[in-house]
């Protein structure tokens, strides 16, 4: 102990000196500390003006041997008159001079006793003594009191009871611990908990034990001692080993900021400097909270423990909290004494311990016993069998320093116990059973605290102590007490000798300690047991699988196999797996052929791969003797064993796997050493464990001679020496690949800083194919082996160093085994280059055939097959998880062709193997390749894979097999890449389609019409200098269902449009054959639909009535005004040209606003146009009008403006009845002048603006209120653009969807639909992803601005759509309100005209928003089309009734307007199609009949064929407008985004499902003999095509209809005829019945109407596999008639002009060919009119096949049958017609239809 002096008087920042020390040389076993002035005054020595009362406190400093000194500070103040009068004795003090001097000022001195023990009590006690004589002038010399201090004898421990006197008239008792390695805690733990509560307490107590900094601050010093002092006391067994400085002087702070952890106490005088510590925790005592900053994450202990802790605490701290709520609580629930209480919390905290740490000891390995205990904990084993080998908190304490010192001071086996040990050994069963119950907890935790209060009080009785105080009257004459005095040193001194002469003649009173066996407890009950009893039918599959590949069964084996390696996922299964392997070694050999091997290497590979890289349960242990024991013969002298193929396992790489395996089988060894020097009648002790043994050896230590302490210590080192060999070889066995020539084998991680080394699996699976490409795949072709052998010698000698350091090898040893390691390695090298060489030699083994797929006309392969894995991705129903069989994973091929992706394999379970899984989409739809590294679940060994993800909601996730060379996938990607993007868009497929598959597009090849291309090119060149004189002719294909060409031309004359030809062709530069392509720009789709709408004509200003408000101008026919609008314009009648052209300078891309659809009832007319350019308009609007005497430019183009919109205002009926012609006069100002107010219907501001209000329900005077108040033109434009509105129009500003959030929207989309991989996350599932992708809000939003246009103009308000730059949003919003209030476009042909109107003609950016080529990759793919097809789909499902075509044929649309097949959807503009040439396409020019070159087209051949477009419910409502809901909860997730048929790929190229239908059918079934056969068949989710599967009564029918008049012999009806004659008396009927049946069905309720509700289950499949599906339709004309018009022309005959013709008799009737051919039945029509007798192939056919001219005919007469005359017809049917040209035989159904077609050509004839 030093007692000391020191004193400050120093003004403001002084410091301190010490004055005087005793003893004044260190004692010899502690040295005194340096620095103590610091602690004494840690907020800083300073001086002050009042005297302040004297304090104490306990500081406490670490030496640099770890060991802590007790520094109690007893500070007092004194008195300086004047500061400059210093004593003689401080020489060193530095002085200030002080300017203003205060009458008295008082510095402190503190007296510091220094001790090893802290008894904190008994230091206050001494110096408050020796401070109570120095004021008191007691007449006992000071000197003796020190002396007396520094010469007492206190023992450390052992429970005795020391009384001590300082020669003052004092007494003090001492009371010693029992056992000292028990913290003393007082009751600090108590008032921890008290001060900071129980959860902030645990907070401390989690992040002390996983090593975070933490910080008390407290305004009291002794507060801070104590809560540091308590949170030790509760960490015990565990010491702590970090900085521990529970008072931090201020001067000391940087310390804060050092980057160990610690636990330190600061004065809360400096708490603002706290406030900058980003990693620490605070803990402010007197404010009672903790705080933990946000990077800061603290480790709880693992549920159920923490809540129990917790409850046991608050039963401590708070035993009436229990009883509350009671009704008679009882009558005592006080909680126990501060003391007690204390001993309480402590007791909980150790039986936690005791919890958590219960068998340790059975996971310690003891690697030396002599000359001293060497011992490791087996963390891995430990957390293993607790099943907690994923908690953090466990992880970071096992892994922290304070368990390492644990490990190191409680492994021992021979030792002195405490507490802890026998609570862990001996209460292990009861604290399992209590643990259920927190009661009998706390019975223990009382019984626990009992014992701790007896180890710190171990004599309750203690005698009092006499202690002096200061009398009060020396406290209250302090002002004139003298300065404390300076001792003599020599007096102290010779109480000090004289004290150390006794201590030499006196025996020792310490105790000697009593060692003993450290008892280890009941070993560790597996946590996983129940486990393990679940899974026996499990671990029954693994032994069989195991005894049938060793009886050689192996195809049995082969069955089992996926199983096995399915149940090896679980733990039990893999130990059952070591265990079983074991059985079949023979004298450490098992030698297998090559099957065995292939298979036995799986299933460890299988085994490993689910092993985390600590391998807590011991499996990568247990495998390690047996992948050397397992192996086969490759060749001469040559045998490869099974660790050269399970290399590919991160727990190779772990050091630490190694160290435990190390220390675990030297224990053995050293175990074995021991027992065999016994003698033969202790053979009991083979049971003994090894810590047991060690145990027994280090009591026998002392006893033995040296001789036998020097030979043991010997055999113990040669043991470890040898092993460390023997693992220097098995190392090199499992870190060097079987090829050590390629470095690509080098991890990046695992060997710690060094590469870390893997294998290349090489089974015979390899054999051949891989021998030559892993030359190419290696990344260094110069890379030697050295680099391999180099990285693994590093390794085994780090952990040689490692293992040998610790276990005490000699330097010599140690230098040995340095020297052999690169020896071994290279060894093992060579050994390996003969495995490696014949190992390529093994045949190859069997693998799935590839499958070819079938390809369409014109498409070709680019790469061939690639053998690949294809993976399951986020998508579950494939995986099996959900039920049914797992199709996927999939081993097959990859084939890239010029216009696909496609995968094609069969399933890796052989349950299901016969399937064959096809996955593919259109190469032009990948929006996102990535590379990966994939295991495969079979074959442990990572391969480089690629993800591959389309648009077409199709994901591919591919993992390349090892037989494909890594450059081969690179190839593949680059050539994916060039595909995907080509140059130009003449190089997509639907361009290059049918081409050889040379990359290059070859336009010269390609060039068909060369004249016609170098025309169109010419023109558009020359546009702009002939600009007003010439007319660019247009050449575009007819699609089949429009009026035939060959009558084109006299329909032209007839009614349709007229022509004047002279007024076009006003240049002569347009050469006569050219002029017929005229014809073509007339009937582009615009055009037929503006005059169906009665939007004008196209015709010279003479012939055209002045009275049609619009005309059809040819103004943009050179694409000069607007590249992105078509040629043919709809606009006012009263506007001229030149106008135009300089209005339309104001708006973006100079696309002004336009006419694009009128309602035939309001006359209201829908515009379109992009948003104004900044600059233009609106900056008029908004600027009042300067009184200019002549207008500027500005002016004027606003005026024509004004002007242009006036005159659509103008066309409107209801404003002509309002006012007259009259338009407003030419300035602005007046209008703004009317004072009206910003708008006449606020509810369509509002509306549009987001906000829904009401529908007005309309009464009569409400419709007359709307109608007065209403504006005629609502201008829907960008918010932000337009503000004002003036007296006829009105502005309404809206937010609609810019471009980059439909593209982001769309991505989420994707990744929701078709995720990835699997998540467990909740904030991941399926719902959260849709909503979070917020594609359901924007259709939300496009349907909505679309629903209330609708409203508008069917009120009778035009509306002009004015948004962006009017080639995105607005289409989508044009198109829709067309759709929705005209049912035309609704049909077939109208839904098409739309889109060809709306969307093509009109410029939606298809090629740039679909990224289609290298320059627009950078954009993106932006789905706005495909958001337009999702809202036609959402209207679709509310209104099943009112579309005629079905939803397939939305989806179908979705599909190819990505997919590039046709050429429909390519290119931003006509004038671009036009440059091109796409626009000129002409029958004549096709080549092969199966390459449709236009979607149209193409859904027009098929709709022949089959119904499956055609939506069976449609029965439209009479000009119905449709309604629908719009809000998200009314709108669904379209199905074509998540549903896949992975048994045929995609449904929608229809040739591919014909040709796959004929394959199945050809192969013959095999004859069944097991009996009946079920009709029933499996349908699969996501392999069958559900609508194909699920039945339809209408395909039903028309199936059955076609059979039966095969059966016949009739020609069979085409499905439309059948249908179209079925509906149209259907539709008569439900009219007649219930006028509004299908609009009250299903507006009845506000659900969307699913086809499904109906009760109808529709199909979208072809009639039956027996339709011929080969689009070229006259080869098929015999099974299936070919038809000519679209079913719906007849009930939409008001929309078209047809051919204009009296029908006075039709039917059908059989006629008989020509020479040699058959009879057919044909439609005949007998026409009056113009004499004729027509026939058509069918009734819906508008081209007529051929003309009898009724003035030819010379006779009609009854006939008889001729040759091949139709069976089953009476011969009275039979009449033949003769011409002045031929005889025709005809054949009516029977004798009275033939009788009524002779009468009625007779009454013809009769009438000529």
């Amino acid at each position: 102990m030093y007692p000391s002096v020191c004193v400050s008087a120093v003004e403001g920042e002084g410091q301190g000196r010490i004055l005087q020390r005793f003893p004044e040389k260190d004692w010899e076993d502690s040295p005194f500390p340096q620095g103590i002035e610091l602690f004494c005054q840690p907020s800083g020595w300073q001086l002050v003006p009042e005297r302040q009362p004297a304090s104490f406190f306990v500081a406490v400093l670490t030496d640099i041997n770890s060991e802590r000194h007790y520094c109690a500070c007893f500070t007092f103040w004194e008195c300086l008159d004047n500061p400059q009068k210093a004593e003689a004795s401080e020489v060193d003090e530095v002085d200030e001079e002080l300017t203003i001097q205060p009458p008295q000022v008082f510095a402190p001195k503190s007296l510091v006793l220094v001790s090893q023990v802290d008894y904190t009590e008994v230091f206050r006690n001494c110096l408050g003594l020796i401070y109570t004589v120095h004021v008191d002038g007691r007449s006992v010399p000071l000197e003796t009191v020190i002396g007396n201090l520094l010469t007492c004898v206190i023992p450390i421990a052992g429970g005795s009871q020391r009384t001590i006197t300082l020669g003052a008239g004092d007494r003090q008792v001492i009371q010693t611990p029992i056992n000292d390695s028990l913290p003393v805690s007082g009751s600090s733990v108590a008032q921890l908990f008290r001060q900071l509560g129980i959860v902030n307490v645990l907070y401390l107590f989690c992040a002390a034990l996983t090593e975070h900094k933490i910080l008390f601050l407290s305004s009291s010093y002794q507060r801070l001692t104590d809560a540091c002092r308590g949170l030790l006391a509760i960490m015990f067994p565990l010491k702590y080993s970090f900085t521990y400085v529970p008072i931090l002087p201020g001067k000391l702070l940087e310390v804060l900021s050092t980057p160990t952890p610690f636990i330190i106490g600061v004065n809360s005088f400096f708490r603002s400097e706290t406030q900058e510590l980003l990693d620490v925790i605070i803990a402010d005592l007197d404010g009672g909270t903790v705080t933990i900053p946000e990077c800061v994450h603290i480790s709880l202990l693992p549920e159920p423990l923490l809540q129990l802790t917790q409850t046991l605490l608050s039963m401590a701290l708070d035993p009436e909290l229990e009883v509350a709520d009671h009704a008679f609580p009882p009558l005592s629930t006080q909680p126990s004494a501060l003391k007690i209480q204390d001993k309480e919390i402590r007791a909980v905290f150790l039986w936690l311990f005791a919890r958590l740490f219960q068998g340790y000891r059975w996971c310690l390995h003891i690697i030396r016993i002599h000359p001293e205990p060497v011992i490791c904990f087996y963390k891995a084993a430990f957390l293993g069998q607790r099943a907690l080998s994923e908690d953090d908190f466990l992880m970071k304490v096992l892994d922290g320093m304070a368990f390492a010192s644990f490990v190191s001071e409680r492994g021992p086996p021979y030792r002195a116990t405490d507490l802890f040990d026998d609570l862990v050994a001996n209460e292990f069963e009861r604290i399992q059973q209590e643990e259920a119950c927190p009661h009998k907890v706390m019975n223990h935790v009382k019984e626990l605290a009992e014992q701790l209060f007896k180890n710190e009080n171990p004599y309750p009785a203690v005698t009092m102590h006499k202690v002096q105080r200061p009398s009060e009257s020396s406290q209250s004459t302090m002002q004139n007490q003298m300065p404390f005095p300076v001792l003599d040193e020599v007096a102290v001194q010779l109480f000090i000798d004289h004290a150390a002469a006794k201590l030499k003649t006196a025996p020792p009173v310490v105790k000697a300690e009593l060692k003993s066996m450290v008892p280890s407890g009941p070993p560790l009950v597996d946590r996983n047991g129940s486990m393990i009893a679940n899974s026996a039918r499990r671990l029954e599959v693994v032994r069989n699988c195991i005894t049938y590949i060793f009886e050689n069964k192996m195809l049995e084996a082969k069955k089992l196999m996926p199983a096995v390696l399915r149940a090896l996922k679980g733990r039990a299964a893999r130990v059952c797996l070591t265990q079983e392997l074991n059985q079949h070694v023979l004298q450490n050999r098992a030698v297998l052929d090559d099957q065995q091997f292939d298979y036995i290497v799986r299933m460890m590979n299988c085994t490993l791969q689910d092993c985390s890289h600590m391998d807590e349960y011991g499996i990568a242990a247990a495998l390690l003797p047996l992948v050397t024991a397992f192996c086969r013969k490759l060749g001469a002298g040559v045998t490869q064993f099974a660790y050269s193929c399970v290399q590919e396992h991160m727990v190779w790489t772990n050091m630490q796997f190694w160290e435990a395996m190390f220390y675990s089988d030297v224990q053995n060894h050293i175990r074995a050493l021991y027992l065999e020097t016994e003698d033969e009648e202790h053979r009991f002790l083979m049971e003994i464990s090894a810590l047991e043994l060690a145990s027994e050896q280090s009591r026998l230590w002392p006893t033995l001679s040296k001789e036998m302490q020097a030979e043991r210590v010997q055999k113990e080192e040669s043991t470890v020496f040898s092993q460390a060999i023997h693992y220097a070889n098995r190392m090199s066995y499992l870190l060097l690949p079987l090829d050590t020539s390629k470095n690509r084998l080098l991890r990046s991680s695992g060997l710690g800083d060094v590469e870390s080394v893997s294998n290349s699996y090489v089974t015979n699976s390899i054999a051949g194919s891989m021998a030559e490409s892993y030359d190419t795949e290696s990344g260094f072709e110069d890379a030697e082996s050295s680099d391999v052998a180099n990285s693994v010698v590093r390794f085994i000698n780090r952990f040689v160093d490692k293992v040998c350091n610790e276990s005490g090898v000699t330097n010599e040893h140690l230098k040995a085994l340095h020297t052999m390691i690169p020896d071994i390695v290279q060894m093992h090298i060579e050994t390996l280059d003969a495995v490696h060489r014949e190992s390529k030699r093994l045949p190859p083994i069997q693998k799935p055939k590839l499958l070819r797929p079938t390809l369409l006309a014109g498409e070709e392969l680019v790469m061939d097959g690639m053998r690949v894995h294809l993976i399951p991705d986020g998508r579950e129903e494939a995986t099996g998880l959900m039920g049914g069989p797992p199709l996927l994973p999939a081993e097959g091929a990859i084939f890239l062709t010029t216009y696909r992706i496609i995968f094609k394999g069969t399933p890796t379970d052989p349950l299901v193997g016969e399937q064959v899984v096809t996955r593919s989409f259109p190469i032009a739809s990948l929006t996102k390749e990535k590379r990966l590294s994939v295991t495969l679940p079979m074959d442990q060994f990572v391969q480089e894979g690629l993800q591959l993800r389309s648009c077409t909601f199709q994901l591919m996730k591919i993992a390349f097999d090892e037989e494909v060379a890594s450059d081969l996938a690179e190839v593949f990607r680059k050539h994916v890449h060039k595909l995907r993007y080509p140059q130009h868009v003449q190089g997509t497929f639907a361009f290059t389609v049918g081409q050889s598959g040379k990359m290059v597009v070859e336009h010269k090849t390609k060039d068909k019409n060369q004249s016609l291309k170098t025309l169109s090119k010419n023109l558009v060149k020359s546009a702009k200098r002939t600009i007003g004189r010439q007319y660019v002719t247009r050449k575009k294909y007819s699609p089949p269902t429009w009026e035939n060409r060959s009558s084109f031309q006299s329909e032209l004359d007839e009614d349709e449009i007229s022509v004047d030809q002279s007024s076009l062709t006003l240049s002569s530069t347009i050469r006569s054959s050219d002029r017929q392509t005229m014809g073509n720009v007339v009937e582009r789709a615009c055009c037929r639909d503006y005059q169906r709408l009665g939007l004008g004509t196209l015709s010279n200003s003479l012939t055209r009535s002045k009275n049609e408000p619009f005309r059809i101008s040819t103004l943009n026919r050179m694409y000069t005004i607007c590249r992105s609008y078509p040629g043919l314009l709809i606009v006012p009648q009263s506007i001229p040209d030149a106008t135009i052209q300089r209005i339309c300078r104001g708006y973006r891309q100079n696309r002004f606003p336009v006419v694009c659809w009128r309602n035939s009832r309001t006359k209201a007319v829908l515009l379109r146009s992009a948003g104004l350019h900044a600059k233009g308009v609106v900056g008029f609007f908004k600027s009042p009008n300067a009184p200019a005497a002549v207008p500027s430019q500005a002016d004027s183009s606003s005026l024509e403006q004004e002007k242009y919109l006036q005159a659509i205002i103008s066309s409107m009926p209801s404003y002509c009845e309002s006012s007259g012609r009259n338009t407003l006069s030419g300035k602005w100002g007046s209008i703004r002048g009317t004072g009206r107010l910003s708008a006449y219907n606020p509810d369509v501001g509002t509306r549009l603006a987001g906000k829904e209000s009401p529908q007005p329900n309309g009464g009569p005077s409400e419709a007359l209120f709307l109608r007065q108040q209403k504006a005629y033109l609502y201008i829907i434009g960008d918010k932000g653009q337009l503000k004002d509105s003036f007296q006829q129009w009105e502005v309404v500003p809206i937010e609609v969807c810019d471009v980059r959030q439909v593209k982001n929207s769309f991505k989420k989309l994707m990744k929701a639909c078709v995720p990835s991989s699997l998540t467990s996350d909740p904030n991941m599932s399926f719902l959260r992803c849709l909503e979070e992708s917020e594609w359901m809000a924007l259709l939300h939003r496009v349907l909505q601005v679309s629903v209330l246009v609708v409203e508008l103009l069917d009120t009778g308000s035009s509306v002009m759509v004015s948004l962006e730059d009017g080639w995105d949003v607005t289409t989508q919003v044009v198109s829709l309100v067309q759709l929705l209030s005209d049912p035309y476009y609704r049909t077939f042909d109208g839904f098409r005209l739309l889109v060809e109107k709306e969307w093509l003609s009109f410029g939606h950016r298809f090629s740039h928003r679909g990224a289609q080529t290298l320059g627009s990759q950078s954009s993106g793919f932006t789905p706005v089309f495909l958001q337009f097809l999702d809202c036609v789909h959402q209207i679709h499902l509310q209104f099943p009734m009112e579309f005629e075509f079905s939803q397939y044929y939305l989806k179908f649309l979705a599909y190819h307007y990505v997919s590039n097949r046709f050429r429909t959807f390519l290119l931003d503009s006509d004038y671009e199609r036009i440059e091109l040439g796409v626009l000129y396409e002409e029958k004549g020019e096709r080549k092969s009949p199966q390459v449709c070159k236009s979607v149209w087209d193409y859904i027009d051949r098929l709709n022949k064929k089959t119904p499956v477009f055609y939506n069976y419910m449609f029965s439209p409502e009479d000009e119905e407008v449709l309604r629908p809901y719009t809000f998200i909860s009314n709108l669904k997730v379209w199905d074509f985004y998540t549903e896949e048929t992975l048994s045929e790929g995609p449904s929608f190229d229809w040739e591919l499902r014909g040709r796959q239908e004929h394959v199945t059918e050809e192969t013959p079934e095999k004859p069944d003999t097991s009996g009946p056969k079920s009709q029933r068949r499996i349908v699969w989710p996501c392999y069958d095509n559900l609508n194909k599967v699920v039945p339809n009564a209408i395909t039903k029918l028309l199936q059955d209809l076609q059979s039966l008049e095969a059966e016949l012999g009739q020609t069979s009806e085409k499905w439309k005829d059948t249908l179209v004659v079925e509906t149209c008396t259907d539709h008569f009927l439900l009219r007649s019945q219930q006028p509004s049946f299908s609009s009250s069905l299903l507006m009845s309720s506000n659900l969307s109407h699913q086809r499904r509700s109906q009760g109808v289950y529709l199909q979208e499949s072809g009639v039956g596999s027996s339709i011929n599906l080969a689009l070229d339709c006259e080869a098929s004309a015999t099974s299936t008639p070919v038809a000519g018009r679209p079913s719906t022309s007849t009930l939409y005959s008001q929309f078209q002009s047809t051919e204009s013709e009296n029908r006075s008799f039709e039917g059908i009737l059989y006629k008989k060919g020509a020479l040699l051919k058959p009879w057919k039945p044909r439609w005949f029509v007998l026409d009056k009119t113009k004499h004729q007798l027509r026939y058509y192939e069918s009734r819906q056919d508008k081209e007529c096949k051929g003309v009898i001219e009724l003035a030819d005919v010379e006779s009609v007469t009854p006939g008889t049958p001729a040759m091949g005359a139709p069976k089953n017809v009476e011969e009275k049917a039979f009449f033949d017609l003769k011409t002045t040209k031929r005889v025709y035989n005809f054949c009516a159904q029977d004798c009275m239809n033939a009788q009524l077609w002779m009468d009625s050509i007779q009454s013809c004839l009769s009438d000529a």
